[in-house]
């Protein structure tokens, strides 16, 4: 199958289109309105610095439904002790900057291009893109962020710099999620980590029919909190 070009227009191929390990398209620009367009359609940049912008939609997507969050029972511990104080928008670029900054194994370097973290601030500056903090005492040791439309979540990145801290600020989020009525938590591809949550596959045309419902839906306004007095375990 040919892998398209993408035009100057904000403009993309059916995911359908798709080659099978999900690359869609190269080229085009990482615009924040490309970038939204192109979530609510299924779609993501993910690329390396020094490569061409490459475009993908994999098949099958692998996503958390918030009602059918799983969590391990030394975890739940892990909540329960308060180990993190975990708060919703206070950090968005130390969020994006940690999980471009920290080194992962396996990976020799980050698909967070300084182009694309200008992007993502500005969509979060739009109320488009949120974070999640995980704080000891004053010092932000976790996190994650990602790209909201409606009622739909699609995770980037997550960052830990102690035990299990992006974990905690994970069960915080996909229960807040939860409440506010989320149908759907994109992680994109296929992780042991979030499996361990309860994450699954899901056809495409089945994933792109969900975002799309769930896109059309009014969002929860632009600057995100936990409801008073939230419990995740509650």
């Amino acid at each position: 199958m040919p892998v398209y070009r993408i035009p100057r227009e904000h403009l993309f191929p059916h995911p359908s289109l798709a080659e099978p390990d999900g690359l869609l398209g190269v080229g085009g620009d990482v615009d924040p309105d490309r970038v939204l367009f192109a979530y609510a359609n299924g779609i993501f940049p993910w690329y390396s610095q020094g490569q061409p912008i490459l475009w993908f939609s994999p098949d099958p997507r692998f996503v958390l439904e918030p009602a059918e969050l799983e969590i391990q029972r030394s975890l739940k511990k892990r909540v329960k002790r308060g180990d993190y104080r975990i708060t919703l928008d206070r950090a968005f670029a130390d969020v994006v900057r940690a999980c471009r900054k920290t080194k992962r194994p396996r990976q020799p370097g980050t698909w967070i291009t300084k182009e694309l973290e200008d992007s993502y601030l500005a969509l979060h500056e739009r109320g488009a893109a949120h974070s999640v903090e995980a704080w000891l005492d004053e010092r932000l040791v976790g996190g994650l962020f990602g790209v909201s439309i409606g009622r739909f979540f699609s995770g980037d990145s997550m960052f830990a710099l102690e035990p299990d801290a992006s974990k905690v600020a994970f069960v915080w989020f996909a229960r807040q999620l939860h409440v506010w009525d989320f149908g759907l938590i994109d992680c994109q591809v296929y992780t042991a980590h979030l499996e361990r949550f309860g994450a699954k596959s899901m056809p495409r045309t089945q994933y792109i029919e969900r975002v799309t419902k769930l896109g059309a839906r009014e969002g929860k306004g632009a600057r995100w909190d936990f409801d008073p007095g939230f419990d995740p375990l509650g």
